[in-house]
C-alpha cells in the first residue's frame, strides 16, 4: 500500500484551560519521567518523587570558571593526569572555552547532564574518545592507560559474574543475547521503582522466548546494601567488590545519573540508552529489543530527555483524532534525514524529535516555556540554554519544518527566553 501522502497541519487557537494563567509556574504537575532520576544534581519533588522541570533546569546551569560548582579538584586531578600522559610522550590537549555561547553548544552536543563533568575528545577527528573523565582520572591518576579510548563491551565486562543465589558464570554467558546493562542502587528510589517494572519485563521478555540478559552494575554504598538490592533481581551482576570492573563501565558509557538502562544488541553495540524510558512506555515489550525511533510522542517517562539537548517539539491538537500520527509523518522523514547525516558521521543528532498531545505534562510544559495557546506549534525548546525557538505560521508544511530545523542549525534564529 503506498503511504499516505502528508498534509499540510493547519492553525487552530486552542481553548485556555481553567485556573490556567500565562507564565504560572504550575511546578507540582510539571514532571520530568516517572519516579524521577538521582544523581549528583538530582532534585526531586511532586506527588510521586518526580523532577520537577525547574528543579532540574535550575540544577544546568554552567559553572563561570573551572573552579566553580566543585570543578576545581576534579580539574586538577585531570590536568595532573593529562601531563603525566605528556611527559610520557602522548599529546593530549585541555582546553576551556571563554564564551557561554561555545559552553552551551558543548553542553548540548556532548549530552552533559551534570557537573562536573569531564570528556575527551580526538583533536584530529573531533570524536570522542572517553564521556566519564571524572572516573578516569580517578582509576588511572599516572595515565598509564592513555589515550583511554573505549573497548568493546566483551573485554570491559570480561571475568565472573553473580546470581543472587551465590551461583557463579562466566561472563562469556552473555554471549548471543541481547543485554540490558543496569546502572542502579538501593538507595535511590526512581532506581528501586524501575526494577519492580523491569523485573516484569525481563519475565515477559524471556517467556517469549528472546535471548536476553541483564547485568546489574551497582552504585550502592555497601556490600549488605547491594546482597539486599540484589536479592529481587532475577539476572546478573557484577560482584560487588569488583569495583574496578564497575567503575570501567561506568566509564565505557559515560553515565551520568541513575537509574540508567543500556541496551545492547548480541554483539555488543548499543541499541539505545533510553531502556528506562522503553521499558516504562512499553510494558508489554512488544518493541524489544526497542531500537529508536526517529520521532516519539512525549509522555511523562521520556520528557526527561527534554533536558539532553534541544528538542524540536511540534504541539498538536491530540483530540482531534489522528492528528499526531499524522504531525509524526509530517516531520518523520526530516528526523530520518538529520540523524542519518550525523550517523555517518558517527556523531550524535543535535535535535531530539517530539510530538505533544494534549495532557497536564504537556500543559505544564507549555506554561513554563510560555508557549501561546495555539495548535499546532512547531517549536526547539533548549532547556539548558533556557531559550526556545518559536515558529508562529498559520499552518505547519514539511517544508516550513525543514526550513526551521536548517535555520537553527546554522544559528539564524533569534532564541527567545524561557
Amino acid at each position: 500500500m503506498p503511504p499516505r501522502p502528508v498534509s499540510p497541519v493547519p492553525r487552530r487557537l486552542r481553548p485556555p484551560r481553567v485556573g490556567a494563567e500565562r507564565g504560572s509556574p504550575r511546578l507540582g504537575v510539571a514532571v520530568l519521567g516517572k519516579g524521577g532520576r538521582s544523581g549528583p544534581s538530582g532534585q526531586r519533588g511532586g506527588p510521586r518523587g518526580t523532577w520537577l522541570l525547574r528543579a532540574q533546569i535550575a540544577d544546568r546551569t554552567l559553572p563561570r570558571s573551572p573552579r566553580e560548582g566543585g570543578l576545581g579538584e576534579g580539574t586538577q586531578g585531570a590536568v595532573g593526569s593529562i601531563n603525566r600522559a605528556r611527559a610520557s610522550g602522548a599529546g593530549a590537549r585541555l582546553g576551556w572555552s571563554c564564551w557561554r555561547s561555545c559552553q552551551l553548544k558543548l553542553w548540548n552536543k556532548y549530552r552533559v547532564s551534570n557537573v562536573p563533568s569531564l570528556i575527551f575528545i580526538d583533536a584530529a577527528t573531533g570524536k570522542v574518545v572517553c564521556r566519564n573523565g571524572l572516573l578516569v582520572i580517578r582509576d588511572d591518576p599516572e595515565g598509564l592507560e592513555f589515550p583511554w579510548g573505549p573497548k568493546p563491551f566483551s573485554e570491559v565486562v570480561a571475568g565472573p559474574l553473580l546470581r543472587n543465589n551465590g551461583q557463579t558464570l562466566d561472563s562469556s554467558a552473555l554471549e548471543g543475547s541481547h543485554v540490558g546493562v543496569y546502572f542502579s542502587a538501593h538507595w535511590c528510589p526512581p532506581c528501586r521503582s524501575l526494577t519492580r517494572v523491569l523485573v516484569e519485563s525481563y519475565q515477559k521478555i524471556k517467556e517469549a522466548g528472546q535471548k536476553f540478559e541483564i547485568l546489574f552494575v551497582s552504585a550502592d554504598r555497601s556490600e549488605d546494601s547491594f546482597k539486599q538490592y540484589f536479592s529481587e533481581m532475577p539476572w546478573v551482576a557484577v560482584p560487588y567488590a569488583d569495583e574496578a570492573r564497575r567503575s570501567r563501565l561506568n566509564r565505557l558509557y559515560g553515565i551520568q545519573g541513575i537509574p540508567t538502562l543500556i541496551v545492547l544488541d548480541p554483539k555488543g553495540e548499543v541499541i539505545t540508552r533510553q531502556g528506562r524510558v522503553e521499558v516504562l512506555n512499553d510494558v508489554e515489550c512488544r518493541e524489544f529489543p526497542w531500537h529508536p525511533k526517529p520521532v516519539l510522542e512525549l509522555t511523562d517517562s521520556n520528557a526527561v530527555q527534554l533536558n539532553e539537548g534541544p528538542c524540536l517539539v511540534l504541539f498538536v491538537d491530540s483530540e482531534d483524532d489522528g492528528e499526531s500520527e499524522a504531525a509524526k509523518q509530517l516531520i518523520q522523514p526530516i528526523a530520518e534525514k538529520i540523524i542519518a547525516k550525523y550517523k555517518a558521521k558517527e556523531e550524535e543528532a543535535p535535535l531530539l524529535f517530539f510530538v505533544a498531545g494534549e495532557d497536564d505534562m504537556t500543559d505544564s510544559l507549555r506554561d513554563y516555556t510560555n508557549l501561546p495557546e495555539a495548535a499546532p506549534l512547531l517549536t526547539i525548546l533548549d532547556m539548558s540554554a533556557r531559550a526556545k525557538y518559536v515558529m508562529d505560521v498559520e499552518e505547519i508544511t514539511p517544508e516550513i519544518v525543514e526550513a526551521f530545523v536548517s535555520d537553527f542549525l546554522a544559528d539564524k534564529l533569534k532564541p527567545e527566553p524561557i
